[in-house]
């Protein structure tokens, strides 16, 4: 038996159907809409695993709980894998910057200890006084009426 995807168990389409409660004819409408890709023997039956369903019940939420039709249901499938993709792209960023982060202080650390004038970075940034606001002339009364 080949299939595209390795899984653990796999599903004829009327095994998945009963349990679903659905036509087999609609799970075939969900392939052709390219909403399901279920893996295929060597003699083309359709072989549903754990991920094919787990995507069939989001459908069946969006389309029975939430009343979505089939181009809402790809477009937010869509943005789903997107969303996921975008997720594994800022997790990489972020395990990224922490390495150079890491990397950066030990350089950091090892620059101050050879440096010629040792010194904190506090100690190179200078405070800079706040000047109070002016104070009001002599003679100039405010109005305690509000203008609108």
């Amino acid at each position: 038996m080949a299939t595209k995807r390795e899984s653990k168990a796999h599903y004829m389409i009327s095994a998945v159907a009963q349990k679903y409660n659905i036509h087999p004819q609609t799970l075939r409408l969900y392939e052709r809409e390219g909403l399901l890709q279920p893996s295929r023997t060597d003699g083309n039956t359709r072989l549903y695993g754990e991920e094919d369903l787990e995507r069939l019940e989001t459908i069946l939420a969006l389309t029975r709980d939430l009343g979505v039709n089939m181009a809402g249901v790809e477009i937010i499938l869509n943005m789903r894998q997107k969303i996921e993709l975008m997720q594994q792209e800022v997790n990489e960023f972020v395990g990224y910057v922490k390495q150079e982060l890491a990397r950066g202080l030990g350089d950091w650390e090892q620059r101050l200890g050879t440096a010629l004038v040792k010194a904190s970075p506090t100690d190179l940034v200078r405070a800079v006084p706040v000047k109070a606001p002016p104070a009001p002339a002599t003679g100039e009364r405010r109005s305690s009426r509000r203008r609108s």
